[in-house]
């Protein structure tokens, strides 16, 4: 796509901060009163993470997955996970080729730059492995070779509630591997009001159309890797994490690769506010929404019923404990 606009007769450059606007208003367009579900989203795909979207059925987990892949220029493949989806229905097989008398590599629906894994919580342990490693390390390896992935590459992934019947509760590495978990909930009765009108006559989703390329993704996340992080801001960051991992509460404290996704992401969100520099702010923003579904609460002061909630309410407690940088 053309990354000009055009004024009278001269052709003006558009920014970072101006491809990034014009991103959230076209999701915003379908995701109606949702502004802060819709930037982490974009902050997820600036900087080079993966993004689990949990909720009941029904608010708009899978429009916002889709609006975000349709908005950009890229390839796209969704993916229904059901309990008899197997590991070879994501990543591939090869085939035999009677006529060449050989093995024929058959790519999967991996093989694209943005997924969509709509209701991954719904297939087995087994098939929802298939995506570690190309999350992890955006390559496949089936028999033996190694199957590099496109780029940019992300998985934006739907779950119901681990609670809801049918589901299965994705595994600590498989979770890990996501760097920022978000809800949408309900909409507000305004927002509603105007989500039906919207689709009175179409469906916005059908309408929409890409503002922004597979090249400016890769452009942005470059930009992303180049905001400045005072080491104020990164000690701030690292004794959350330590205060995760002493804290008699937990009994699974945040990964090395939770403190990488949070301190990208700030980087990430500070590009979307155009800013060079991070805030403290931007780590007290992005805590809860990559950290929580990282870390375990402790048996002795959990519930399973509501052990989201619980993780997110030692994460505040947590917060509470540290001191600001000025």
């Amino acid at each position: 796509m053309r990354n000009l606009r055009t004024a009278g007769s001269d052709a003006v450059a558009i920014s970072p901060a101006e491809k990034i606007e014009l991103l959230q208003a076209a999701i915003e367009r379908v995701i109606r009163g949702k502004p802060e579900a819709v930037r982490l989203a974009i902050v997820t795909l600036l900087a080079g993470g993966h993004l689990l979207i949990e909720d009941v059925p029904g608010v708009g987990k899978t429009t916002l997955a889709h609006a975000l892949a349709l908005a950009l220029d890229c390839s796209f493949q969704r993916i229904q996970f059901t309990s008899d989806l197997l590991p070879s229905d994501v990543v591939g097989l090869s085939v035999y080729n009677q006529q060449e008398s050989l093995f024929e590599w058959k790519p999967g629906p991996i093989f694209a730059n943005v997924i969509l894994a709509d209701e991954i919580n719904r297939t087995t342990p087994k098939t929802q492995s298939a995506l570690l490693e190309a999350m992890a390390e955006q390559h496949v390896t089936v028999e033996g070779v190694t199957h590099p992935l496109p780029s940019p590459f992300m998985v934006l992934a739907t779950q119901n509630p681990i609670e809801h019947h049918g589901t299965y509760p994705l595994p600590e590495s498989q979770l890990d591997r996501f760097m920022l978990r978000l809800r949408i909930g309900y909409p507000g009765a305004a927002d509603e009001r105007q989500i039906l009108r919207d689709r009175e006559h179409a469906e916005p989703l059908e309408e929409m159309q890409p503002v922004m390329s597979a090249a400016d993704v890769l452009e942005l996340q470059h930009a992303v890797s180049e905001v400045s992080v005072d080491d104020a801001i990164v000690d701030y960051l690292m004794r959350i994490v330590a205060a995760t991992r002493a804290s008699e509460m937990l009994d699974l404290g945040v990964s090395p690769r939770g403190t990488l996704s949070l301190f990208r992401a700030a980087q990430a969100l500070a590009l979307t506010e155009e800013r060079s520099y991070c805030l403290p702010d931007d780590v007290k923003r992005l805590v809860i929404p990559i950290f929580a579904h990282r870390i375990a609460v402790s048996s002795r002061y959990s519930s399973a019923l509501r052990r989201s909630e619980e993780a997110e309410a030692v994460l505040r407690e947590i917060m509470k404990t540290i001191s600001v940088p000025l």
